[in-house]
């Protein structure tokens, strides 16, 4: 009896470990165990730290496969449950329920508590999530919380689906920089700051069983090395393909497989209002032709009206044509005068700029076209490349011209956009854009819940920066996507770039 009592005993406390890992999870339950598989990828940037809460970096833990959310951005733009099972709203108050069986790879269950816990720390590590610190949250049981805002927050659901919201295990990480225990399939192997990133699978994942044994990522910011590098058979494949290597991809299907879908990754560039004055800014924006950029960029990339596409009904605004003519007179009115090199020039000093770049997502190019158009009507310009520019021209603003690439459509909504490149409090204010009415939109965009009225407002609010010519909207990215043939599952079908691998990431031999 003893004997039998021992056995039963022992077998309930087996049962109570492994119970994390053998929850109801998504589809890769269901594929079977995990091959010795691996795959390497090229990525455009990498970061110091894996610290999830700091900066972009949680974008990148997210794609390594290390790092999960409450809710996951689907191919639809919708916000689908993850950690979470559900999020329901009562007024100003949200209730969380988290899904059964969720745990750490540590083999740590996930709690509510925890969860508050990284929601407040990401308040205080993240300046474009301190909002959350004014939210009161608090666990209301092992598996549910609540989110309660100090006004009705319509796209709650949509936040927490940003992956620098990740869930870490605050308790038990030693190393948030090199080492963070998260509940994704993978877990971090090797870290190289600003260089390699190893990931091998996660033995305890919730989710159930993962395909692949590991990933090995690398940075490469440049185009050419990366098709160099997908041609010689060194990666299994990469994001952001140019116009140049589609073309060669798609002439081998056999060996490459090119995925194409419409993407709300945005090129832009802000005009530094604290050195041009609006007449310098108007006629660069007369000036730079982003239908022959789109042109150039042949399958990369739609050319933008805004920053949204002109399909979503925050998508609304209208632009000058390019009319060179007219920005030549522009700047003539301004007190410029062509000299002998065919450059303006006002009080002997020539109107030459300082384009700021970095070389990913075609902004190279980018620069080298602008350049080239304003060369033609008579403004020189400089070329500054740099590998970090939110550490860079971005944060002292040190440009005339500042060029950047990022997700402006995040959620299927607006707000992500206006509030992070068009508020007053936003790192972009350096470039000195400065309007009450647009703050003031923001704010009743902010708090909107009528789905109509967002839109409306937000094409207010990004024509006030069209108007003030802050800012260029340029092009719009198709994400497209080359794979080695037998890779799959690497978020090919997303227009979101901040996923990548996952449990049902696959190589054939």
């Amino acid at each position: 009896m003893k004997k039998t009592l021992a056995l039963i005993l022992a077998l309930v406390m087996v049962l109570a470990l492994c119970a994390c890992g053998t929850a109801s999870a998504p589809a890769a339950t269901a594929a079977g165990g995990g091959t010795d598989q691996t795959v390497t990828l090229a990525e455009s940037f990498a970061y110091p730290s894996l610290d999830a809460h700091k900066d972009y970096y949680g974008w990148y833990t997210s794609i390594y496969g290390m790092t999960e959310t409450l809710f996951k951005m689907d191919d639809n733009s919708v916000a689908q449950p993850w950690l979470a099972e559900s999020a329901e709203s009562d007024g100003s108050t949200w209730t969380v329920s988290l899904r059964d069986g969720i745990c750490f790879s540590n083999g740590k269950a996930v709690t509510a508590d925890m969860v508050v816990k990284n929601l407040q720390r990401a308040a205080k590590e993240n300046d474009r999530f301190a909002y959350l610190a004014g939210y009161e949250m608090k666990a209301t049981g092992d598996k549910t919380l609540t989110i309660t805002t100090p006004e009705v927050y319509p796209t709650l659901k949509n936040d927490l689906a940003s992956p620098e919201l990740a869930i870490m295990d605050l308790d038990d990480t030693t190393d948030f920089d090199k080492a963070p225990i998260c509940t994704g399939p993978f877990v971090i192997s090797s870290f190289e700051p600003e260089g390699t990133v190893k990931v091998v699978r996660n033995e305890k994942y919730w989710g159930g069983d993962v395909k692949l044994a590991g990933a090995t990522f690398l940075y490469m910011q440049e185009d050419d090395p990366k098709q160099m590098a997908m041609q010689n058979g060194e990666i299994d494949g990469y994001t952001s393909v140019t116009a140049a290597a589609l073309e060669t991809y798609r002439k081998d299907p056999d060996t490459y497989k090119v995925t194409v879908v419409p993407a709300t990754r945005l090129q832009f560039y802000a005009l530094n209002e604290n050195r041009l004055d609006a007449a310098v800014r108007q006629a660069i924006n007369l000036t730079v032709d982003k239908n022959a950029i789109a042109k150039y960029l042949n399958g990369t990339v739609t050319a933008a009206t805004g920053p949204f596409g002109t399909a979503t009904a925050y998508g609304k605004v209208t632009v000058p044509a390019v009319d060179t003519a007219k920005a030549k007179s522009l700047l003539e009115a301004d007190g410029y005068t062509l000299n002998a090199n065919g450059i303006y020039e006002k009080g002997g000093k020539a109107l030459s700029l300082n384009i700021c770049y970095y070389a990913a997502r075609s902004l190279d190019t980018l620069a080298t076209l602008i350049q080239e158009q304003l060369k033609a009507i008579g403004i020189d310009s400089t070329l500054t490349v740099e590998e970090d520019p939110d550490g860079t021209y971005i944060t002292t603003g040190d440009f005339d011209i500042a060029l950047y690439c990022m997700i402006a459509d995040k959620a299927g909504d607006p707000y992500y956009f206006v509030n992070a490149v068009l508020r007053q409090s936003s790192r972009w204010a350096i470039a000195g854009f400065h309007s009450d009415a647009c703050e003031a939109l923001i704010n009743q965009l902010q708090y909107e819940t009528d789905t109509a009225k967002r839109a409306e407002l937000a094409n207010q609010i990004v024509q006030i920066s069209i108007d003030d010519n802050a800012f260029g909207y340029v092009g719009l990215f198709n994400k497209t996507t080359v794979l080695r043939a037998g890779v799959t599952g690497c978020a090919e079908t997303c227009p979101f770039d901040f996923y990548e691998i996952d449990a049902n990431t696959s190589k054939t031999a």
